[in-house]
């Protein structure tokens, strides 16, 4: 059965009704209950880890037996399995649902599958109803569970030359101030942004989102990774978020704990040996190289070791924009491999 126009309504509707959800560990998901006339019956949404998923807060809404019959209009395939709630495909059928029309499938190894349950139980189902819309809307979360990891992105600002300090180790401010905006901008998309505890004791930096002196309503969750103390006054233990600290040189593990806490989106902005750690450990899915019209000379490259020998192990990237920031400009690339699987 073709999609009809109030579902089309009503799935518009739902998409909107999900970004009312937050980001984090789970997806953002909406749904709309439609009477057999079309009518919208209900509305629902997710708020979160542990709340109910949007499913079972639309039918919430209804009083008992009022669902039987109905149409469910939802952004994403009811899920499939029982974690802190139960599974939104049963129910559905244990409220009676008729038929489901749903944009995406879901992903999910344990939680995919609800589409198969509804159908064995004779619900009809229909999927891919605005499918590019529901996947703009849940990008990261989507990326998160195709990478098992949040997305990274890591940063640098260098001289012509490559250089990321002078030989003293003075580097503010390699870039001017049309690059340093961009960057908090870019922070502030972030979920988590990422440094050393050697850019924590050398700069003492904020890591805060800025608009000049003013905080932008989001800002990253900062993290420490590295064994050095960080002291009890510094400025980014008065960030608005607490902090996180990691003594720990493997990545991999900060990456699955930031993914447990909800974290889509790492931004890296530390020194030459975090950046390099995170190159080297093939973890840098973005690259945003920040190029000064300046040249340094001296020992302190952007980049240090990352485990190329020879030109035949280069790491190739594939540029996706080359954008002018005033006087500098901004390499934007990621991984050759990466660009070919797409």
């Amino acid at each position: 059965m073709a999609v009809t126009e109030a579902e089309r309504r009503a799935m518009t509707r739902a998409l909107e009704l999900a970004g009312n959800g937050p980001r984090g560990l789970n997806p953002q998901v909406g749904a709309v209950i439609l009477s057999a006339d079309g009518e919208i019956l209900a509305e629902g949404w997710h708020r979160g880890a542990g709340t109910p998923h949007a499913e079972v807060d639309a039918l919430s809404k209804l009083a008992p037996g009022a669902a039987h019959g109905t149409t469910a209009v939802v952004t994403l395939e009811p899920c499939n399995h029982t974690g802190r709630t139960g599974p939104c495909s049963q129910a559905l059928i244990d409220a009676g649902v008729a038929r489901v029309v749903h944009s995406l499938d879901d992903p999910g190894d344990v939680s995919g599958g609800g589409a198969e349950r509804l159908r064995a139980a004779g619900v009809d189902v229909e999927s891919g109803e605005q499918a590019a819309t529901a996947r703009t809307v849940i990008a990261d979360w989507l990326e998160v569970q195709r990478l098992g990891r949040p997305h990274v992105t890591v940063k640098w600002a260098q001289s012509l030359d490559g250089r990321a300090a002078a030989s003293d180790g003075t580097s503010q401010w390699i870039t001017g101030p049309d690059a340093r905006a961009d960057v908090h901008r870019r922070r502030a998309a972030s979920d988590a942004i990422v440094v050393g505890t050697g850019t924590v004791l050398a700069d003492d930096p904020s890591l805060t989102a800025r608009d000049g002196d003013a905080l932008l309503p989001h800002q990253p969750v900062p993290v420490v990774i590295g064994s050095r103390t960080t002291p009890p006054g510094a400025a980014l233990r008065r960030h608005p978020h607490q902090a996180l600290f990691y003594d720990t040189r493997d990545l991999a593990v900060v990456l699955d704990d930031l993914r447990e806490r909800g974290v889509q989106r790492v931004f890296v902005e530390g020194g030459p040996t975090l950046a390099s750690a995170f190159v080297a450990a093939g973890l840098a899915d973005t690259v945003l190289a920040y190029i000064a019209p300046v040249l340094l000379g001296g020992p302190r490259l952007a980049l240090t070791d990352i485990g190329v020998g020879g030109i035949a192990e280069a790491r190739r990237l594939a540029v996706d924009e080359w954008m002018p920031l005033g006087d500098d400009l901004l390499v934007i690339a990621r991984p050759a491999a990466a660009t070919e699987g797409d």
